[in-house]
């Protein structure tokens, strides 16, 4: 992806279910758990970079003792600066306790069995510290503290605020994070006081009712409540202060959520293969947790699955297949190859099947994996080609056209390199351009001036400004003839409200480009009464609203839109010919069938919120309002 955007965010969570002697008898450590927990939130690295928080619960604590720690940092090296930090605590520890499991349950803030990290990508709210997952709900009673982390955005905030109130809260700010919080919260206490009421009747000691709640609280029945009227994407994760835990996905499936449970853990990850490679396990032996279902850890170490919101039709995050998540993932793998496989077609169809005087590349980096898949399908083009051509030569008497014939290939080469990150005091744009443009290195000598055409593979076009700024006029250095830019995914048309930093109609090229068409073709009164609609849609509660942005894009073909932004992006100076080819939304189901979430490509939204972002979106677009949507 070109244009890098961000989103919200990476969780892992281990549940140690054996004590800490078990672990340092068998792996030689008490530490098995962080380690793991490190691991689990490095290889995640790529889902948040701009802070970081870990969580530690302790079981069976003596009274007095403290049982739930927490380290966050806001800095760009978080990750190493909260684990460093474990390690200068551990430090501080006398030598002679540093083996000893009852001094390091009681005075080890870190030594405890439910282990929580989370990665975060500051996509709103900036990045203080109070930002950083997880948060913390307090009490004296064990079973009413809460710690909460996940990856998530809630679209429906306005009237998840409303409904505190009307409990009688007063949360102090209306982000999703604090009205989660206080709303699970409120839940818990909830389900606390009905069991106190049940055990008291029976004539239980105050004393004896703690110890009972914390073996009968129902977190199925606090999830039930929860969650009933949360609108958006999530993957939520909660620990209790007495020890048990839940694991909580939205019913489409929107954001991902994977674990494996064996006689020692329980683990989860965001990414599957962040489990598979902390765990060396097989990725059958981990399980993807279902749509509107949750994952209940309780203090026993008992486990189960269950749900709880009846699950709607699956629309998993495409996105998260074309880029977010790590690639080494082999059904993730496979599927960005067939991304660009199935463009090798409409490749070859630009060039006329001319392989001699194309140059195939890619960026960046993460876009080298459909570039391999797109050479694969050119490669199946071109024996189809060559047999063709083959049949119509008379063999014995031609040598030198089969020699020709069997010559043809794809030129594959490395032409963009991106070098350093580059920091300047300049500030003028042009020299800022200027200097920005020699992060990437390129490779001189493999494109033929004025005759080749370079074909670069791309993840997406999001804005389309590095494109214009730097990546298209370095290539022209090349002087190729024509520039293709493949992009693995659709335009992307509509906002995102579910964890991704897509909020902003006029971010988007695709937009743009539609906007300009319109105007140029004299049909700037549909901005004008796609307006007036979407106020009105806005009028009515989100599940009875339609998405009329759509109505922006209806008058053109996918490909006129293609053009208007190859235009629009191109640089002014640039010589070459240049155009995009955009993956098309039914090659990309072929592509991901498991993961149909497409709603920044079709205006197809997941949850009313969704759609009602979109139409407010346009509003505050068409009032010249910069704020997000939701």
């Amino acid at each position: 992806m070109s244009d890098a955007i961000k989103h919200e965010c990476g969780v892992a969570f281990i549940r140690l279910r054996k004590p800490l002697s078990y672990y340092r008898e068998k792996y030689g450590t008490y530490w098995y758990g962080i380690t793991k927990l490190q691991f689990l939130m490095t290889k995640q690295l790529n889902r948040g970079q701009d802070g970081a928080g870990l969580g530690v619960v302790k079981l069976d604590p003596a009274y007095g003792d403290r049982y739930l720690a927490r380290k966050r940092s806001a800095t760009k090296t978080a990750l190493s600066d909260i684990f460093e930090g474990l390690a200068e605590a551990f430090e501080e520890i006398p030598k002679e306790f540093r083996d000893d499991e009852a001094y390091l349950k009681k005075y080890f803030p870190y030594a405890g069995e439910l282990l929580l990290g989370h990665l975060r990508y500051g996509t709103y709210g900036g990045n203080s510290i109070e930002n950083i997952h997880p948060f913390l709900r307090q009490n004296n009673w064990m079973a009413r503290n809460l710690m909460l982390a996940g990856n998530y955005n809630v679209t429906n905030t306005e009237e998840l605020f409303n409904q505190l109130i009307e409990l009688g809260q007063q949360p102090k700010e209306k982000s999703d994070n604090v009205l989660m919080l206080e709303k699970i919260g409120h839940f818990i206490d909830e389900e606390n006081q009905r069991l106190f009421g049940i055990f008291k009747a029976q004539g239980y000691t105050n004393l004896e009712i703690t110890e009972k709640i914390k073996e009968e609280i129902s977190l199925v029945n606090i999830l039930k409540r929860s969650f009933k009227s949360v609108d958006g994407g999530y993957n939520m994760i909660g620990l209790l202060g007495h020890g048990d835990a839940f694991v909580m996905r939205d019913p489409a499936g929107i954001r991902p959520s994977h674990y494996y449970i064996d006689d020692e853990v329980v683990v989860v990850a965001s990414e599957r293969a962040a489990i598979q490679t902390a765990f060396n396990l097989y990725p059958e032996q981990i399980q993807e947790l279902g749509p509107g279902n949750a994952l209940i850890v309780k203090k026993s170490g008992n486990v189960e699955e269950v749900n709880i919101i009846e699950p709607v039709e699956r629309k998993s995050c495409s996105f998260e297949r074309i880029y977010f998540s790590r690639g080494n993932d082999q059904e993730i793998y496979a599927e960005r190859k067939e991304l660009g496989r199935l463009l090798a077609q409409p490749v070859m169809n630009m060039l006329g099947n001319d392989l001699v005087n194309t140059v195939f590349s890619y960026v960046p980096n993460t876009a080298a994996t459909s570039f391999y898949g797109l050479i694969d399908g050119i490669h199946e083009i071109r024996r189809k080609l060559q047999a063709e051509a083959l049949a119509t030569v008379d063999i014995a008497n031609d040598p030198e056209r089969v020699k020709e014939i069997l010559s043809w290939r794809p030129r594959r080469e490395k032409i963009l390199v991106k070098d350093v990150k580059m920091r300047t005091f300049i500030t003028n744009d042009n020299e800022r351009e200027d200097l920005v443009g020699h992060v990437y290195d390129i490779t001189y000598g493999v494109v033929k001036s004025w005759e080749d055409t370079l074909v670069i593979m791309d993840d997406s076009v999001v804005r389309g400004t590095t494109l214009r700024t730097s990546i298209l006029k370095i290539l022209d250095r090349l002087e190729p003839k024509r520039i293709i830019l493949v992009s693995s995914a659709p335009q992307i048309r509509y906002p995102d409200c579910y964890g991704i930093d897509m909020s902003k109609l006029g971010d988007f090229a695709a937009f743009r480009a539609a906007v300009e068409l319109l105007n140029e073709r004299g049909m700037e009164s549909v901005m004008q009464a796609t307006y007036e609609k979407a106020k009105q849609e806005l009028e009515k509660h989100a599940s009875e609203q339609m998405n009329v942005v759509k109505d922006i894009y209806a008058p053109f073909t996918d490909e006129e839109i293609a053009s208007k932004i190859a235009e629009m992006v191109r640089p002014k100076g640039m010589r070459a010919q240049f155009d995009i080819l955009f993956q098309s939304v039914d090659q990309l189901h072929v592509a991901c069938p498991n993961d149909l979430g497409d709603w920044y490509f079709t205006g197809d939204f997941p949850t009313p919120g969704g759609t009602q972002v979109a139409n407010r979106a346009f509003v505050y677009y068409m009032e010249g309002r910069k704020e997000r949507a939701y």
